[in-house]
């Protein structure tokens, strides 16, 4: 039974918006198709500009807005920033036991999802509200402050709805994951081949790397320079070589696991292994903690543009700020420049603490949040252990029950989830110091989005084809 936190949330059922769970097998074909619209629709969303604004100059959420799926100036300017912080804050409270949920119980599992839409719906409002106080826009009449926050709510309702859609069987994966995969790809492919004409006043290259290394080597310039582009060095060859090094490193360490033997009960002879990868709760830590830094830089920014020039010292710790020559403001001191990750070696070079406590709360949020998702998830040891016994499946040597099942699998899952923790959080860490494209945690969620969709299409295929296998994997 649901707790008396998740009951609040019952009455609003009938009112919130829903999609439908489809009410028969949805084929291979129907999903892709599904999912490409989708894609497709939300890729014209990140292109239609918001009605009452002048977009141009310096993006203070350059970075950030690679991970939350947005664009600056247009319909996805919130991105999935609103949904990923609901689910994080639901996570959190689930996780530290404040609310009792039960991931087993169906209805404990629609009000869970319920709450996560009305907490969705709250961040959008609330957040869009933060983007025209806090001056992202410039200062703006009462009516088109109105007309902008509107069309950001329904943005926002739009894209939740798609992700839902995705995700209850009409698509495949997950709707947050999809758009998150074309954020990246679209800023690894800008940021190597853009044919943008040179940006900056005395600049003779153009913006992508692979284009501004060739006219750099065309023009005689030092091959070192060429490499490191430093007058432009956050997008540079060193970052695209980079960028390949890291999707190799993580595609390998995807393939890292530990291999449990197990039987079928009802079936002598057939025997199999159950897979313990060593990134065993995915990517979401890096999801988690990046919408927890993004949310500390929005606020913490808000607050000082309130405050400004006289801000008190609480608004400081938070978050210290000066106006740039494009006259947007960037973190210099605070809790939030050192959630901002550096972009380049000479930033590293130039700061070198900033760059070590960045690595140190990176890690640390990873594996606080690989151990709640653990739980929350329901791949702590109890659960996959009594999901294997249900499922007739029992190691062999060993009687088959949950206990010795359990304590089979807790020499391994807690120790492995904290190891993936920390490799998440460094891999993401130091791949941004290199500048790579995209952003390390970018790069680091493609990969395993990819993997994702690739163990998808397999199984699919594999139900389609062989119906009784299908029943067989649930």
């Amino acid at each position: 039974m649901a707790g008396r936190f998740l009951q609040i949330f019952k009455p609003l059922q009938r009112f919130l918006p829903e999609v439908s769970s489809p009410e028969r097998r949805v084929r291979i074909g129907e999903k892709l198709l599904w999912t490409v619209l989708a894609l497709v629709l939300y890729l014209i969303m990140t292109e239609v500009p918001l009605y009452g604004i002048q977009t141009g100059g310096e993006d203070p959420y350059l970075y950030l807005r690679v991970i939350f799926a947005s664009n600056r100036g247009s319909l996805m300017e919130l991105g999935i920033q609103p949904i990923v912080t609901a689910g994080l804050i639901l996570q959190i409270v689930a996780g530290s036991g404040l609310i009792s949920f039960d991931q087993s119980d169906p209805n404990d599992r629609k009000l869970f999802t319920t709450a996560s839409k009305f907490f969705s719906l709250v961040l959008i409002g609330v957040q869009a509200s933060a983007y025209l106080i806090g001056g992202v826009y410039g200062t703006l009449e009462f009516r088109v402050a109105i007309i902008i926050f509107i069309q950001l709510m329904v943005a926002g309702i739009v894209l939740m709805l798609l992700d839902e859609m995705i995700q209850k069987g009409w698509g495949m994966g997950s709707g947050i994951s999809l758009f998150i995969l074309a954020g990246v790809a679209q800023r690894i492919l800008w940021s190597s081949v853009a044919p943008w004409p040179p940006m900056y006043t005395g600049q003779k290259y153009f913006y992508g790397a692979l284009i501004a290394f060739i006219q750099a080597i065309t023009n005689g310039e030092p091959l070192g320079e060429a490499i490191t582009r430093p007058w432009m060095p956050s997008i540079s060859m060193l970052g695209f070589i980079t960028t390949i090094a890291v999707f190799l490193i993580v595609i390998y360490i995807e393939g890292v696991r530990v291999e449990i033997p197990v039987a079928y009960a009802r079936y002598r002879g057939f025997r199999g292994t159950y897979p313990i990868k060593l990134l065993y709760v995915s990517n979401l830590p890096v999801i988690f903690a990046s919408a927890l830094f993004a949310n500390v830089y929005l606020v913490s920014q808000l607050l000082w543009s309130r405050f400004y020039p006289n801000t008190p010292f609480w608004v400081n710790l938070l978050g210290q700020y000066q106006y740039s020559a494009s006259g947007q403001p960037e973190p210099i001191g605070g809790l939030v420049y050192y959630v901002i990750s550096p972009r380049s070696i000479p930033e590293v070079i130039n700061d070198p603490v900033r760059a070590l406590v960045f690595v140190g709360i990176l890690v640390s949020f990873c594996v606080i949040f690989s151990l709640i998702w653990l739980q929350m998830g329901g791949q702590n040891p109890q659960t996959v252990a009594r999901q294997l016994v249900d499922s007739g499946m029992q190691i062999p040597g060993f009687r088959r029950s949950h206990k010795p099942i359990e304590n089979i699998l807790k020499r391994y899952i807690p120790g492995v989830t904290v190891l993936g923790g920390i490799i998440v959080g460094l891999i993401s860490a130091v791949a941004d110091f290199f500048g790579v494209f995209g952003t390390g945690m970018g790069v680091l969620l493609s990969v395993g989005i990819l993997y994702q969709y690739y163990q998808l299409l397999m199984r699919e295929q594999v139900e389609e084809t062989y119906p009784g296998i299908g029943r067989l994997l649930g």
